[in-house]
């Protein structure tokens, strides 16, 4: 007899594939997908409904029946629980699968880009350890005990004590948490009062590393953690309703080498979190400009302007665009002749990087503001450059550029391993998709 669908019912499921949340889906008796963490491909699953709607649930692991063939035991001892990782009980061959197929499907269900190129998948050399920033929760309970890591899984609301065996942060970040765990002192009372406040620890290549204390109120002597914390050389916070962080103690920034230059790291710098998967798909990004000597580039959220000023120094004229103050500081450091940053939205500076050879776009993870795709169509740069860490708002904005463009490359990099997060490098050429048999 087949159980009735209802929250608290249990039922047997076959997992299909992956979710962007890194969640198994399969399909309930009465037809509703179900989505059920902990679950791989191919796994014949016991769950239970926690969650029910109209045409999809979602369920709790209750057991695995059947294993499918990608199944492995997870490496990390906080992982059952946990919601930091979402993948790490797949093989790291299915991991790259499943975000391969993630890109896929977003491109052809929201983008309606037709047919396209077989992805290139870039793996990870360090599936672990790869982190070079990690970000913590710290809540105190009304008796004073502390507990410090992530939120569960499915329950955002509880959080898992995490130390340095957590296996996502690079080395220096591992010993540093563990450090400060033991160094914060009863109740945390070295750190801000007030729950929760949110820990940052950023670590540059040399080991030193920055830490930014968000939330809870003013406190005294941060200096103390600097002598407390090995490699820590700089303490910042942002109490609760601040829109900016203060330095506390320490340096002003963080001195690192990302891509062969030296960059100064502030709290609100954005770098990629995977050194080497970064470089990789730097390269690859270079490599797909295809540019010579007095081509005109548009940077778009340049960041410290990297794609850009390597293209500079290969002769083209380059304009970077960037909210924050990295790229012009970048500028001032060490200036690159024939690229020139602009600090301010990407919007409303389009018209200084425009017309283009090239436009390079990386976007946050919210994809490039409403209008953006359009104006850069009637431009008609020959070649667009799109990186993305969400396939879906990748896939919106590709639809929004119109069908003057086709895809003539698409890379998946793998920025994130054990996590479901993807990044993707399109190339987008204009004109008319070239034929069988084209030249």
């Amino acid at each position: 007899m087949t159980t009735a669908v209802a929250s608290g019912s249990r039922h047997e499921v076959r997992v299909s594939g992956i979710t962007s949340e890194g969640a198994g889906v399969g399909r309930l008796s009465d037809g509703r997908a179900v989505f059920v963490h902990r679950t791989a491909p191919g796994d014949l699953a016991r769950v239970e409904v926690w969650k029910l709607h109209r045409r999809w649930a979602r369920a709790h692991l209750i057991e695995v029946l059947e294993p499918g063939p990608e199944r492995r035991a997870a490496p990390c001892p906080f992982y059952e629980g946990c919601g930091g990782c979402t993948l790490q009980h797949l093989t790291y061959r299915e991991q790259l699968r499943a975000k391969s197929q993630l890109v896929l499907d977003a491109l052809e269900r929201i983008g309606r880009t037709g047919a396209l190129p077989e992805p290139e998948l870039h793996g990870a050399r360090r599936e672990t350890r790869y982190r070079n920033r990690l970000s913590f929760t710290l809540k105190r309970s009304p008796s004073g005990e502390v507990a410090a890591g992530f939120h569960a899984l499915d329950q955002p609301w509880e959080l898992i004590d995490v130390d340095g065996r957590c296996l996502l942060a690079e080395e220096p970040i591992s010993a540093a948490w563990d450090a400060l765990r033991e160094g914060w002192g009863p109740g945390a009372s070295l750190l801000p009062p007030g729950t929760p406040i949110r820990l940052t620890l950023r670590a540059a290549e040399s080991g030193e590393l920055m830490l930014v204390v968000e939330g809870g109120r003013a406190w005294g002597s941060p200096e103390v953690l600097i002598g407390k914390v090995p490699g820590l050389v700089s303490v910042w916070h942002r109490p609760a309703r601040a829109d900016r962080p203060t330095l506390l103690a320490g340096t002003e920034s963080l001195a690192d080498m990302w891509l062969g230059e030296p960059v100064a790291v502030t709290p609100e710098a954005f770098l990629q979190t995977n050194r080497e998967v970064a470089q990789a798909l730097h390269g690859h990004v270079i490599a797909a400009a295809g540019m010579v000597p007095g081509s005109r580039v548009l940077d778009a959220y340049c960041g410290f302007g990297h794609f850009g000023r390597q293209l500079a120094r290969e002769g083209a004229t380059v304009v970077g665009v960037e909210l924050g103050p990295a790229a012009e500081g970048a500028v001032r450091a060490s200036p690159v002749a024939g690229f020139r940053a602009v600090r301010g939205r990407v919007e409303d500076h389009l018209s200084e990087g425009l017309p283009a050879d090239l436009v390079i776009l990386n976007p946050p993870r919210a994809g490039v503001a409403e209008g953006v795709m359009e104006r850069l169509g009637a431009a008609s740069p020959a070649r667009i450059l799109y990186v993305s860490c969400d396939p879906a708002t990748l896939a919106r904005d590709v639809e929004r550029l119109g069908t003057a463009y086709w895809i003539s490359g698409l890379h998946v990099f793998d920025l994130f391993p054990q996590s479901s997060r993807v990044e993707t490098l399109l190339v987008l050429d204009r004109g008319d998709r070239p034929t069988r048999g084209d030249a």
